[in-house]
């Protein structure tokens, strides 16, 4: 984070701090992050883009089942993802795919996923499997971060949730948290605010003023960044996975937040609440029809342009490179498809991992699927399965 005090133009009217502006200009001075960093947050960003086309192509054709669009909180995912170190580990929502990619998950595991094959997660690219039911990732990603910390006295890694707006309303969202301040953990909890959970509005959620003034209340620390500002999120989550694991000059640097609450003997707390204001762009699934319950959402300040703009300005990128960019991820995201649409089908592994030891019931259930297609063949499951 800069260690210059930020002007009120590095602040919108609701603390969401940021480095650039909707059209991409800088505010302030630029943060220290590497050309190397900055050009693999736009080409991972290029590549979330166009997946989330593509997917949503697919499940119309119907190739993959439901799906959730992640356009206008991607340019969050990526920048918390590439912030992380090798070590920490990402405990992914089912809308957390650019995070998944940029951690390096294969893309293709992810279609196969949609498409009903089993193997979620990538215990390599330290990445849990995507947790649909809402917060039960957090009390979890706060108990693997104390395992370090039991085990050898300090943090050994720092783990990072993911959540939206809606999460605050859960009971786990408050034992996670609580949890994570009493113990101290490693634990970033990036909230990605994007103002709808499905179609309740933030304000039916809380009337607290932001959802990082929560974090008060435990103890710990809370930030409210531009989620749509690259820059800004890569910075703030960088320094909160820092702070998480004891660096001295993460807990130094200026807080993200004037507000933030300082505790424990280090002056600062590990874990941190970073609250990502962002936009869903589109529906909350494929399943969704928005325009039952909202306006169409403004587009201003879209990541992607939004990052481009800035690496024009710094003389990373030009039309050429920008081609070579689009080239590259057409091609790794053709590849995904073919392999993910390659991959043979066992309906009974479904049966598989349901108990340590499958009772009579599983076991006459899978039985029977054998059966049925000994019999019928793939006429069981339709000619896509």
């Amino acid at each position: 984070m800069s260690t210059t005090r930020r002007t009120p133009d590095a602040a919108d009217a609701d603390h969401r701090y940021r480095y650039l502006d909707e059209s991409g200009h800088l505010v302030e001075d630029p943060p220290a992050v590497t050309e190397t960093t900055l050009l693999e947050l736009y080409e991972s960003l290029r590549f979330a883009r166009a997946f989330d086309e593509r997917a949503k192509s697919l499940q119309r054709q119907g190739r993959i089942a439901t799906y959730a669009p992640m356009a206008g909180q991607a340019g969050a995912q990526v920048a918390a993802a590439l912030a992380m170190d090798d070590e920490d580990w990402l405990y992914p929502t089912y809308r957390d795919n650019a995070a998944k990619f940029a951690r390096g998950v294969d893309p293709a595991d992810v279609l196969a996923l949609l498409a009903g094959h089993e193997g979620d997660g990538d215990a390599d690219a330290r990445v849990m499997p995507e947790y649909i039911p809402i917060a039960t990732q957090l009390p979890q990603a706060v108990g693997a971060a104390w395992t370090g910390l039991l085990r050898s006295g300090e943090p050994e890694y720092a783990t990072l949730a993911t959540l939206g707006d809606g999460a605050t309303s859960e009971g786990d969202f408050h034992e996670g948290l609580n949890f994570a301040g009493v113990f101290d953990t490693p634990t970033v909890f990036l909230c990605q605010n994007n103002g709808w959970a499905i179609s309740t509005p933030t304000e039916r959620q809380t009337r607290s003023e932001t959802l990082a003034r929560k974090a008060a209340a435990y103890g710990v620390e809370g930030v409210r960044v531009d989620g749509m500002d690259p820059l800004a999120t890569y910075v703030t989550v960088r320094r909160a996975v820092r702070k998480a694991k004891d660096d001295v000059a993460a807990v130094a640097d200026e807080p993200a937040d004037p507000e933030a609450v300082a505790a424990g003997p280090s002056g600062a707390t590990r874990p941190t609440l970073v609250e990502t204001v962002v936009r869903r762009f589109g529906a909350h699934t494929t399943s969704d029809d928005p325009s039952r319950y909202r306006e169409e959402p403004d587009r201003s300040g879209d990541p992607l342009p939004r990052l481009e703009t800035y690496l024009r300005g710094r003389g990373l990128l030009d039309d050429e490179r920008v081609a070579a960019v689009g080239d590259r991820v057409e091609t790794r995201l053709e590849a995904a498809v073919e392999r993910a649409e390659a991959r043979e089908t066992d309906p009974t592994a479904a049966f598989e991992h349901v108990y340590a030891e499958p009772t009579p019931a599983v076991d006459d259930q899978r039985a029977e699927l054998e059966r049925l297609y000994e019999e019928y063949g793939d006429r069981v499951a339709g000619e896509r399965h």
